[in-house]
C-alpha cells in the first residue's frame, strides 16, 4: 500500500507549495477545515435520511480491501516514473482499467458478489489538503462512478457489497501540505475527523455498510501520526462531528492493532502473511512486492493457492461461537504488492473461486478440523542441542523475540538476547496448528530453564480471555522466582483457557518473559488435558 506515497507526494509538494502551507496554520485550523465544504452532497443529513437497512453486529460477513487508484488511459498506478512496470499481478484485461469508468467498477462489483463479499472497503487516499492541492483527485473523482456501478446494478436487480471506509492513515504524514498531523490538538483532530466525513458525502447513506446502523470505518496503521494514537478524545470528537453532519448516525471503528483507541473492534493489517485474529479476522493470498523499486520486504508464497486455503481452514477450525463475525480478505486488487484476489492474468479467477467457497462456509458457521502432523497428538515439545528435535513446537525470532544457541551446566540450550525495542527479553514459541487452534481443551506448559539470575521467567500465552492484553493474545499464565542455584530447573503451567491462534508477535502461540537478563531454555513441552493442580 505505501509503494507510491514518496512519489505521489513529490508531486503534491510540488504543485501545493507545501513549505508555505506548513506556516500558514489558518488554512489547517480546526475551524477552517470543519467550514471547508466536503466534496460530495450527502452530509447535513436528517435522522430519516440514514436509517436504511444494513447489517447487524450478529451477521456473519466478509469483506475487502478495494483499490481504486488505477487508469490505463493515463498509465497511472500502471508504470513507475521511469516507465517501467509498476504491477507485479496485472489486470486480466487492462483495457479500461480506470477508477473514471463506471463499467470497470460495475465489473468488479460482479466479480466481488461472485466471490461472496459482503463489504467493499475503498481505501481512500485523499486528505483536508487535496481540495486545495489539486492531486490525488482520483480519491474523491473514484467514488461517484463507483455508486452509479452500484446504482446500475441495484436497477438491474442485484445486490452489490456495501460499502464502508478504509482510511489510508498514512495520509497523517504524506500529504499534499505537508503537515504531519498530532491528533491531541484540535487543528489535528479537525483534519482526520474531516478525511472521514468527506469520503462519506460521496457514498449516499443507502449505500453505506452499516453495523447496527453505524457506518463502518477501518483505520490503517497508527504510525503516521505525530502524535495521540492513544488519545480518547479523538474518538469521541469523530463521533460527535458526524453525528451533527450526518443525522445522529455514529461510526463503527476499527481500530488497526497500531492504535491504542477506544474503537468498536479491532484488527490487524499483514494477513497476507498469515491469519489474524482480534476483533476481526483477516486472511489473504501471499505478498509480493518485488515490482516496487526499492522495497526488501520478505515475499510469502502463494504455493499455488494453498497458502490462502490454509489461512481459511485455520480460521474456520476456530469455534463459531467464539469467531469474529467480520473477516476481511488482504486485498482485492492491490496489484503492487501482489495480494490480489480479484480476477488477474497470473491467476484468472483463482481467488475468487477460493474466496466464494470459504465464504459461504464462513457464513453458514462450518467448523473444520485441523488437519496435519500432530493432530492426534497428546504432547508436542522443542529440545535444543545436537540431538534436540522440533516435535509440534517452533522457536520464533525476530523483533522483540532475539534468540541465540547457548550452553549452561553441560547442556546446551537456547538464549534469550536483548533487542532494539526495549529492555526486557522473550522467547517465542508456536505450537503446531494441528495439535491445538482454539480446541477448547485444557493444555499444561512446561518448560526447563536455567537458574541463573533472581528476575523471574513469566509465561504470557495466546488465551480467551478477552480482558487480558489485545482481546486475550498475551494473558500472563504463571511465573517462576530464579534464586540463582545455577542448576536446571523444570516448571509446568496448567492453562484453562488457551486458544493458541498465533496471535502473539511472530505469530507465536506463546512466550516466556524476564525482565531484562538473559534467559536459557532446554525444552518445551505442551500436553493435553493435564492433571489439574499449581506451578511446580
Amino acid at each position: 500500500m505505501k509503494r507510491t506515497i514518496a512519489g505521489m507526494l513529490a508531486g503534491a509538494v510540488a504543485l501545493a507549495g507545501a513549505a508555505a502551507w506548513a506556516a500558514e496554520d489558518d488554512r489547517f485550523s480546526e475551524k477552517a477545515l470543519l467550514d471547508l465544504a466536503p466534496p460530495g452532497p450527502h452530509v447535513g443529513l436528517k435522522p430519516d435520511q440514514v436509517k436504511v437497512p444494513g447489517f447487524s453486529s450478529k451477521d456473519r460477513l466478509v469483506g475487502t480491501y478495494y483499490f481504486y487508484w488505477y487508469d490505463d488511459a493515463s498509465r497511472a498506478h500502471f508504470v513507475d516514473g521511469d516507465g517501467s512496470d509498476a504491477l507485479t499481478d496485472h489486470p486480466a484485461e487492462p483495457k479500461g482499467y480506470s477508477y473514471k469508468s463506471v463499467d470497470w467498477h460495475r465489473r468488479e462489483m460482479l466479480d466481488l458478489m461472485d466471490a461472496g463479499i459482503d463489504v467493499v472497503l475503498p481505501v481512500y487516499w485523499a486528505s483536508p489538503a487535496t481540495h486545495l492541492a489539486g492531486c490525488c483527485k482520483w480519491s474523491f473523482e473514484g467514488l461517484p462512478p463507483l455508486v452509479a456501478a452500484q446504482e446500475k446494478l441495484l436497477a438491474e436487480g442485484r445486490t452489490p457489497p456495501r460499502i464502508g471506509l478504509f482510511y489510508d492513515t498514512s495520509t497523517l504524514q504524506y500529504n499534499a501540505a505537508g503537515r504531519h498531523v498530532d491528533l491531541t490538538t484540535p487543528d489535528g483532530k479537525a483534519w482526520f475527523y474531516v478525511t472521514i466525513r468527506d469520503f462519506f458525502s460521496l457514498i449516499p447513506p443507502a449505500r453505506w455498510a452499516t453495523i447496527d446502523g453505524r457506518p463502518i470505518v477501518f483505520l490503517y496503521a497508527a504510525a503516521f501520526a505525530a502524535k495521540g494514537s492513544d488519545d480518547p478524545a479523538l474518538v469521541t470528537y469523530v463521533r460527535e462531528h458526524f453525528a451533527q453532519d450526518f443525522g445522529g448516525a455514529v461510526p463503527y471503528l476499527v481500530a488497526e492493532r497500531s492504535w491504542r483507541l477506544p474503537a468498536d473492534s479491532t484488527y490487524a493489517w499483514g494477513a497476507a502473511f498469515g491469519l489474524q485474529v482480534l476483533g476481526v479476522a483477516s486472511v489473504g493470498p501471499g505478498y509480493d512486492d518485488s515490482a516496487v523499486p526499492g522495497r526488501t520486504t520478505p515475499r510469502q508464497d502463494r504455493e499455488g493457492g494453498a497458502f490462502y486455503r490454509r489461512q481459511w481452514d485455520r480460521l474456520l477450525a476456530i469455534d463459531p461461537a467464539r469467531r469474529p463475525h467480520l473477516v476481511t480478505v488482504e486485498t482485492w486488487n492491490e496489484l503492487h504488492e501482489g495480494t490480489d484476489i480479484a480476477e488477474s492474468r497470473e491467476y484468472g479467477r483463482q481467488y475468487i473461486d477460493l474466496t466464494r467457497t470459504y465464504a459461504a462456509a464462513w457464513k453458514a458457521g462450518e467448523r473444520r478440523k485441523p488437519s496435519g502432523s500432530y493432530a492426534a497428538a497428546a504432547e508436542v515439545a522443542l529440545t535444543f542441542g545436537p540431538q534436540g528435535k522440533n516435535a509440534g513446537v517452533a522457536l520464533k525470532t525476530g523483533a522483540d523475540g532475539e534468540a541465540g544457541p547457548a550452553e549452561a551446566a553441560g547442556f546446551a540450550c537456547i538464549q534469550s538476547l536483548p533487542n532494539r525495542f526495549n529492555k526486557d527479553q522473550f522467547l517465542y514459541f508456536e505450537v503446531d496448528d494441528s495439535f491445538y487452534f482454539d480446541s477448547g481443551e485444557p493444555v499444561e506448559v512446561a518448560f526447563e530453564y536455567f537458574d541463573q539470575g533472581t528476575e523471574p521467567v513469566r509465561l504470557d500465552y495466546d488465551s480467551a480471555d478477552p480482558a487480558a492484553t489485545l482481546d486475550g493474545a498475551y494473558k500472563v499464565g504463571g511465573s517462576v522466582a530464579r534464586a540463582d542455584s545455577g542448576t536446571w530447573k523444570r516448571a509446568a503451567f496448567a492453562l484453562k483457557d488457551a486458544r493458541f491462534m498465533n496471535r502473539e508477535n511472530l505469530g507465536s502461540d506463546l512466550r516466556l518473559y524476564t525482565p531484562g537478563s538473559p534467559l536459557k531454555v532446554r525444552g518445551v513441552e505442551v500436553r493435553k488435558a493435564p492433571a489439574p493442580g499449581p506451578a511446580r
